[in-house]
């Protein structure tokens, strides 16, 4: 009797030390991969943010500079035989805002007028470079390739013709980035807020690298980064990629139409994934007091186990199989060391069931604002997609949200976002999906809806906001653009792109209204 009670005692404790060992270590790794595909998602989102915040200021860089030669320009057409008055304005274009190493005024023919700084010896040459060759030809606002110019630097060459009242071309006045020394990409694009390997560079159209904080770089031709590739014919967006350092890298990117630039922010794979190690480690540490205490009460248990545990042993084992802690819930524990084998199986397995529930939850929601995330969002769309599915798609952001950041905090502007999505939740109906896009931009998933349809929930969701009190203190605003799939667009990627051309119209057109796509 006595050996067929050792026998059983041993069986028990081997389905049970490896049933927590295996569910844990499966945990762990399920939690483990699903953390990884989070922080990837979040990098890559983080990047091309980054890299379009980063675009819009080099696009307002260069529409400045057009404006300011271009004033300049206006002024210059009755003085051009005026040599001091020449240099006076080349010295107010240089010392005004510091946007370019240096300025020049040439006329008709290339030959250099003015230039500031003085030290700049091109005073009465003739432009031979490419960029002023260029210039000169087109005559109009130019931004040109990066060349070697006259004085032997590697510059970029940004031009404004000058004409006459009578609308006869004069010249041009020019300013100068030096791309190999200290120039205004410096001060507009700076360091990457990342200092772990991680940095920006702006290609211009053939992928030649204009920018980079790394000064060697300059010049570079990384037309085989698959980044660069997207951002210079214009696509904006961000994957995993291998840069040409052979190093995986989670890089975002935009473009700068208006020069045919782009900007990409990268930041090493490893790097990012370094978190991922901690919080399962961490998660890690925590279960094993609870599991060692869980092994050291089934241990003492099974020395006075007898017949009973059989049934114990079975429902323990199904109960791992199916994740389902309810059979051993069941179990009659008539007598003490019944009682906390069970306890202690019901909270291991809970708790562990706990751990893959939380890493579940956070891979599929957004964790400021509680709506599903970009991810999700992507593969729900594409699955509409294979189905042919009819849906629609209200593209939604906040009117002026920089403003409410700056004037009372990203902790308030945190909770504007929040508020919003409260009343989409609110407003949506009851099969409509509300998800976070990026930053204060939000998308509804309308399933078997018309854009007709969607663009009434489009309009609830606006007066309702327009006329509540917003965490801020005030009323808060936003723009809508709807489309519908398969009317409007056949991709899911056209389909975005529809509603955000709306979207831009409604802001365009003044901002705290609902614009559908293809009626503009």
């Amino acid at each position: 009797m006595k050996s067929t009670q050792l026998r059983l005692k041993h069986l028990i404790m081997g389905l049970a030390m490896a049933a927590f060992f295996l569910t844990s270590i499966g945990s762990l790794w399920s939690g483990y991969g699903m953390n990884v595909d989070s922080i990837k998602e979040n990098s890559l989102e983080t990047n091309r943010v980054y890299a379009q915040k980063l675009a819009t200021t080099a696009t307002a860089y260069l529409e400045e500079a057009f404006q300011i030669l271009g004033y300049s320009a206006s002024n210059i057409e009755s003085i051009m035989d005026d040599e001091a008055a020449l240099d006076r304005e080349t010295d107010r274009l240089k010392m005004q805002n510091n946007m370019f190493n240096s300025v020049i005024v040439s006329n008709v023919e290339g030959l250099v007028l003015s230039v500031s700084p003085p030290s700049v010896d091109v005073k009465g040459k003739y432009l031979t470079s490419e960029g002023g060759k260029e210039a000169l030809s087109k005559k109009i606002p130019l931004v040109s390739k990066p060349y070697e110019g006259i004085t032997g630097r590697l510059i970029i060459f940004i031009s404004y013709p000058i004409f006459s009242a009578k609308n006869e071309y004069l010249g041009m006045v020019a300013g100068t980035i030096y791309l190999k020394e200290k120039n205004v990409f410096n001060l507009l694009l700076g360091e990457h807020y990342y200092h772990d390997g991680s940095y920006v560079f702006v290609v211009d159209s053939d992928g030649r690298i204009i920018y980079h904080q790394d000064p060697s770089r300059v010049n570079d031709v990384v037309i085989k980064n698959k980044a660069v590739q997207e951002v210079v014919s214009g696509k904006n967006g961000a994957k995993l990629i291998t840069n040409t350092k052979g190093v995986e890298m989670l890089a975002g990117y935009s473009a700068v139409p208006l020069a045919g630039w782009g900007v990409v922010s990268q930041r090493p794979l490893d790097v990012a994934l370094e978190p991922s190690f901690d919080r399962v480690q961490s998660v890690a540490i925590k279960a094993i007091p609870l599991m060692l205490l869980s092994i050291i009460i089934l241990l003492w248990t099974a020395a006075r186990i007898a017949r009973p545990l059989q049934q114990l042993a079975t429902l323990t084992e199904e109960s791992l199989d199916s994740r389902n802690v309810e059979g051993l819930k069941s179990v009659r524990s008539w007598y003490f060391e019944a009682y906390y084998l069970k306890s202690a199986l019901i909270r291991s397995l809970s708790f562990l069931q706990g751990q893959v529930s939380y890493f579940k939850d956070q891979s599929t929601t957004d964790p400021l604002t509680g709506v599903t995330n970009r991810r999700t969002m992507d593969a729900m769309l594409s699955e509409w997609h294979k189905k042919h599915m009819m849906h629609s798609i209200i593209l939604l952001d906040l009117d002026h949200f920089k403003s409410v950041n700056d004037t009372y905090g990203h902790a308030v502007g945190d909770k504007v976002l929040q508020f919003l999505a409260k009343n989409m939740k609110a407003v949506a109906r009851e099969h409509d999906i509300c998800c976070r896009y990026g930053g204060e931009e939000f998308i509804i998933l309308l399933p078997n809806t018309t854009v007709e349809e969607a663009a009434i929930v489009a309009e609830n969701l606006r007066q309702q906001l327009a006329n509540s009190v917003s965490p801020c203190g005030r009323p808060v605003t936003l723009s809508a653009g709807v489309a519908e799939y398969p009317k409007m667009a056949s991709t899911t990627e056209a389909l975005i792109e529809a509603a955000d051309r709306a979207l831009y119209l409604a802001k365009q057109a003044g901002r705290n209204q609902v614009k559908i796509a293809g009626k503009e």
